[in-house]
């Protein structure tokens, strides 16, 4: 399949690959409630001629140009129409992103959950105008003003795609066939040295998730708002599953590669990493748990200090359209934000096989969203544990 081949050529250009938030739930709107106070910004009202000129940071795959591979090109054609020249810095995590965007030679940025209220919450962001977009009317329903791209009712960006963090198993290995995210928690001991978990705080809140249905007297209604008690238990799990841990995966190749050879049989992964490994002959399968799980929507945020605001609308509003957005999902492996795209894609069963239109789907995926200390939950009474909390443990998670 062409996502494949595509996909594969991307990762090998950016090998460390660390989507580390590449989105939080159902239909709920980010809200004030929290605590959470971003500065008072104005959204563009109108647009003014093209600059010439955007420069956008962006994960690997969702800006091309022809020069990974000259048949994969949404750029050229975007210069052509609008005359503003895109200038692209791919950024290797979500940390870079928010460093990059706060030098303020950007103008936009595909950031990812655990990024996007940071850029929020420190200024950086500007709140978008969707009126100024007119492919955002045809974007899914349940990608619009969520806790990770808006606040307050005023979207912060424009929804790119989404995926899940799903559960894969070597079905010969693994046996009986897995439903539960136990297999990599209470059960990883059953193949110790050959559970595979992604390498990255956010995972933390895979296993508060799992926590939430496993130990509900925690409480925990949020995997991205954890208290602090909630957290040192979140915290504790993942301890224990180091022990069983065979290697913690950032690059989608690697952990490809160990399904294929057998030194992982059971972990986390995308869909795409599971539709590939199959089709190099793995013996996998990949699974929604009954638990849910955690999953990434990035979103294109509009930087406050942008030098070429128009061209990054234009931007915004291109990489949505129906044709592109598909172009975009297909090489990536993502489900796409336009309703549209799946009428554009090349594959025409590739919208099944990410649940693009199936949104009792993601109703039961938690996308990735920045920890903060006001609870995202609604609680006010307590604090919540902040993501530079979170990166401290997972150094000490994993040892």
């Amino acid at each position: 399949m062409h996502v494949y081949r595509t996909f594969k050529a991307t990762a090998a250009a950016c090998s460390l690959l660390l989507i580390t938030g590449c989105g939080l739930f159902e239909d709920t709107k980010a809200s004030s409630s929290s605590g959470f106070s971003p500065p008072n910004l104005t959204a563009q009202s109108r647009l003014g001629a093209t600059e010439g000129r955007v420069n956008l940071v962006s994960w690997a795959g969702y800006v091309e140009d022809g020069t990974t591979d000259p048949a994969v090109d949404w750029v050229s054609a975007f210069e052509k129409q609008t005359g503003c020249q895109v200038n692209n810095k791919v950024a290797a995590s979500s940390d870079e992103m928010v460093s990059l965007m706060k030098t303020g030679d950007y103008d936009a940025v595909s950031a990812s959950g655990d990024a996007s209220l940071r850029l929020i919450g420190s200024g950086e962001a500007a709140p978008v105008n969707t009126s100024l977009v007119p492919n955002y009317k045809d974007v899914f329903f349940g990608l619009k003003r969520q806790t990770w791209n808006s606040y307050d009712g005023t979207a912060y960006g424009i929804p790119h795609g989404r995926g899940a963090n799903l559960l894969m198993y070597n079905t010969e290995e693994v046996s009986p066939a897995p439903v539960s995210w136990s297999a990599v928690f209470d059960d990883a001991p059953e193949h110790k040295g050959k559970v595979t978990a992604y390498d990255s705080p956010i995972y933390i809140a895979d296993a508060a998730l799992y926590l939430s249905a496993s130990r509900p007297g925690l409480r925990i209604r949020n995997p991205y708002a954890l208290d602090q008690q909630q957290f040192t238990m979140a915290v504790n799990l993942l301890k224990k599953q180091r022990g069983n841990i065979g290697e913690y995966w950032n690059d989608y190749l690697k952990e490809v590669a160990a399904f294929k050879s057998g030194d992982s049989v059971v972990g986390t992964t995308w869909q795409v990493i599971a539709s590939l490994a199959k089709s190099e002959g793995a013996k996998v399968k990949a699974v929604l748990p009954v638990e849910g799980a955690t999953g990434w929507s990035d979103t294109w945020m509009l930087s406050a200090k942008a030098k070429h605001p128009n061209c990054a609308y234009k931007w915004m509003n291109w990489i949505i359209s129906p044709k592109v957005n598909a172009q975009v999902a297909e090489y990536f492996g993502e489900a796409p934000a336009n309703i549209h795209s799946c009428f554009e894609t090349s594959d025409p069963t590739f919208c099944d096989t990410y649940h693009a239109t199936d949104e009792a789907y993601w109703k039961d995926v938690k996308f990735w969203t920045t920890p903060i200390e006001q609870c995202l939950d609604g609680r006010t009474a307590v604090k919540c544990v902040p993501y530079s909390e979170w990166v401290q443990a997972w150094t000490e998670i994993k040892g």
